[in-house]
Formats: C-alpha cells, sequence, structure tokens
C-alpha cells in the first residue's frame, strides 16, 4: 500500500502554492527544484520551515509543491501556510499552536489596484495651481 500523502493550499498575494507531505526524511522538492536552490534566502527557508519547527516535525515529513504568481518572498509564504494546513491534516491537535503563530489564517493584504484618473493606488499627478 503506498504512502499516505496529505493535501493543501497556501496563499499569498497572488502565489498559490499546493503542498504534499508525507511521512519521510525532510526532502522538498519544489517546481521539479531543491528546496536550497528555489528559496536562496535563509530568511525565505526559516519561513518556510516555521511550521515544522513550532510543532517538532522537522526532517519528518517530505515536502512536494508546486507553486505559481506572485514573487519568491509571496510564494515562500504562500508554501509555509500550505505547510501548516496540510499539518493540520496530518494531526488536527497542532491547530493551536499553529493558529497562536498565525500561521493557518490567510493573509488577506494584496496590491491595490490603479485608479482611473491617478498615477497609482492612491498616488496622484502633480498638481500646480499657476
Amino acid at each position: 500500500m503506498p504512502e499516505k500523502r496529505y493535501y493543501a493550499t497556501g496563499k499569498r498575494k497572488t502565489a498559490v502554492a499546493r503542498v504534499w507531505i508525507k511521512q519521510g526524511t525532510g526532502e522538498f522538492l519544489i517546481n521539479g527544484r531543491p528546496f536550497e536552490n528555489y528559496f536562496p534566502v535563509e530568511e525565505l527557508r526559516l519561513q518556510v520551515n516555521k511550521p515544522f519547527m513550532l510543532t517538532g516535525n522537522v526532517g519528518k515529513f517530505d515536502v512536494v509543491a508546486n507553486i505559481y504568481g506572485g514573487g519568491i518572498p509571496a510564494q515562500a509564504w504562500a508554501l509555509g501556510h500550505g505547510i501548516a494546513k496540510a499539518l493540520l491534516e496530518v494531526n488536527a491537535g497542532l491547530r493551536v499552536t499553529l493558529k497562536k503563530q498565525g500561521l493557518i489564517t490567510r493573509d488577506p493584504r494584496s496590491k491595490e489596484r490603479k485608479k482611473y484618473g491617478k498615477k497609482g493606488a492612491r498616488a496622484s499627478f502633480q498638481f500646480s495651481k499657476r
């Protein structure tokens, strides 16, 4: 019988991470690339591993993820969100720990749209009285 895989979706801004985790040795495969190549910055790797560190599951699960949209930091946050939700599928008792750190809640902040007659979302063109 094949190993049980747990699936969850994580999101941040326009980045979407589809995450599968299973019991293993802590290997990451993101869009077919190793973890260290995909996220070269240490801060982003910490953000991704945060759910595992808080629950004491570092190195116990293998992660396979498909990520698209957004920038690299938003993708890291989306992956962390997806991992946290997948860990809830494994063990619902971790909810209190993850919720306290805000890892289950989807961050609703996103870029505000540009308005007509303005330079950006809120910035106007320079005004000259004379």
